[in-house]
Order: C-alpha cells, then sequence, then structure tokens
C-alpha cells in the first residue's frame, strides 16, 4: 500500500511551530487580505486564510475594493498599506478584473509585505538561495517532504507546470535541495516518458486526472497541486468517482487519475487534503517571519 501524505498533519504541525513565536512578539502580526468583487471560490480561499489567522492569533484585515475599481483606485490602497505599521502581510487574492492592472499592482506590494512570495525582488532572492518569503504552495510541499522523511539530494524531480506562483518556485526550491529538476510543460516532447523518469513528481498543469499511469515510474513520490471541479459524469467515471459524483453532482481531483497513483505510487498526496492545506499554512509562517523581522528592525532604531 502506498503511504497517503496528509497535508493537513504537516499543516497543523506547522500552525503549532508558529504560535510560541506569535506569543514572544509585542503585538500580534497583521496581514491584510484585497478581494476585489464576489468571486465565489475566491471568497472561499479567503474565508480560510481568515479563519486560519483567527486560530493562531494572527490580526487579520479583509478589504473589499468593488468590481469596478480601477489599478489606480488599487495602487493607492496598497500604498496605504505599505505605509501601515499594524500591516506586516499583504495579500492580493487573485484573479483581479479585466480592468486592473494585476502585474503594477503585485509589484507594487513593498517586498518587506510579500506575503505570498510574489515580488520579482523575492524571487530574485529564492533563485540567489537568500531568506526571503517564498511562494506558498511550493514551499509548503518542501515542508511536506521533510515531514514524511522523503529523501529529495540527489533524486529525479519533475515539476509538470511552469507557472511563476507553483512550477517555477518549486524547481527553484528543489534544486537548491540538490535534486536533479526538470521543468515540463503541455508542449513538452515525448511528455508522459520524461515524467516517468522522475523519483519525486510534482503535478501543477491544471488538468483533471491528466497524469495517468504511463507518466509514474512504480515506487514514485506523487505530488498533486491540482485542484479540478469536474462536473461531466463520463470524465468523473474516467477517474473511479462514479459514486461520489452520483451523491453531489460534482467531483474535485487533482491532475493525477486518483486510481491510477494509489497503484503505482510509493506516496501521494490526496486530493482534497494534501497540498491545498500546506498553501494556508505557509501563508502564515512568511506573515510571522515579516512580523519578526518588522519588530527587529523597530527595536534597533
Amino acid at each position: 500500500m502506498p503511504q497517503i501524505l496528509d497535508g493537513i498533519a504537516v499543516r497543523n504541525e506547522i500552525l503549532e511551530r508558529l504560535k510560541p513565536r506569535i506569543a514572544k512578539l509585542k503585538r500580534k502580526p497583521g496581514l491584510a487580505v484585497v478581494l476585489v468583487g464576489h468571486n465565489p471560490a475566491s471568497e472561499v480561499y479567503v474565508r480560510s486564510k481568515i479563519k486560519t489567522c483567527g486560530e493562531i492569533d494572527i490580526y487579520s484585515e479583509k478589504l473589499t475594493p468593488p468590481e469596478t475599481v480601477t489599478t489606480e483606485e488599487m495602487l493607492a490602497l496598497i500604498d496605504d498599506l505599505n505605509r501601515r505599521p499594524d500591516i506586516d502581510g499583504i495579500l492580493v487574492q487573485m484573479p483581479l478584473p479585466k480592468q486592473v492592472d494585476t502585474r503594477r499592482v503585485l509589484e507594487a506590494v513593498a517586498p518587506d509585505k510579500d506575503a505570498d512570495g510574489f515580488h520579482p525582488t523575492n524571487v530574485g532572492h529564492l533563485v540567489a538561495g537568500r531568506p526571503a518569503p517564498r511562494a506558498c504552495t511550493p514551499a509548503g510541499i518542501m515542508e511536506l517532504l521533510k515531514y514524511y522523511k522523503i529523501p529529495v539530494e540527489g533524486r529525479r524531480a519533475v515539476v509538470l507546470g511552469r507557472s511563476d506562483i507553483v512550477g517555477k518556485p518549486m524547481a527553484l526550491m528543489l534544486l537548491h535541495e540538490s535534486a536533479t529538476v526538470t521543468i515540463c510543460h503541455s508542449r513538452t516532447a515525448e511528455l508522459a516518458d520524461e515524467c516517468h523518469r522522475a523519483d519525486i513528481l510534482v503535478a501543477a498543469i491544471g488538468r483533471a486526472g491528466m497524469v495517468t499511469s504511463e507518466f509514474l515510474a512504480p515506487g514514485a513520490t506523487v505530488i498533486d497541486v491540482g485542484m479540478n471541479r469536474v462536473t461531466d459524469r463520463a470524465e468523473a467515471e474516467r477517474l473511479g468517482r462514479a459514486e461520489e459524483f452520483a451523491r453531489k453532482g460534482s467531483v474535485l481531483v487533482g491532475d493525477v487519475h486518483p486510481v491510477e497513483v494509489a497503484r503505482v505510487a510509493s506516496a501521494y498526496t490526496p486530493v482534497p487534503g494534501g497540498v491545498g492545506p500546506l498553501t494556508i499554512a505557509m501563508l502564515m509562517a512568511n506573515t510571522v517571519a515579516l512580523a519578526e523581522q518588522h519588530q527587529a528592525a523597530a527595536a534597533s532604531r
């Protein structure tokens, strides 16, 4: 039987480690979450983030500009948050409306308040191996691998997906731990063969159940970053989730075929309950680290 890599257990340990660090601070860490409009999925994610803040005594503040907000109004909002001493981390929930210049808004967040680890300055620090806020999902995956004592050094790692949020930073973090890393994507030639070489496969391509047994080497560790809602009965049947589909009318699946990964891999993350909880935990970790830096800097003045 393969080992199921439970992200909730790792999340709980990360949050427990943060609590004594928070208790030592002179004031609570502060996280501002900017949620534009009424995207249902974004509202769910933001509720989870704010709930987690409450669990470990982080001050959270939700700002909700209207769907009609302009780029200039968003930049003014970010500038105000950058100036506030009680706010240590800023998170701008994606996606933003089409009329807003997303890149300008994200780059307006001060690097020392970048709770998501997306600012180009912090990405540069990641490339150079210097301390800085890290992209939350890949940072959480590294914590998962450590928790389960899965060796990384010297292993062949394949990252399927090249996004700025997961794929690229994931590859860099694995490289810093001395894995031999290949990045694959939808245009990669002989994609299944490339993935089949992996001791560690991280699937973050955003296609439900795309990674089947032909992609997986026997005994591989498989990290499934995908979160895809399937509303087609035939697709749910293909993925072995017909019974759940009949009850709910839809199913949530990752990028890896859930039946085939359990047959081939030595260890894998389930969907849900695998990578998802780790992303929020690392957002909390980034916020606490930024609060520690801000308070240490204030004390030394």
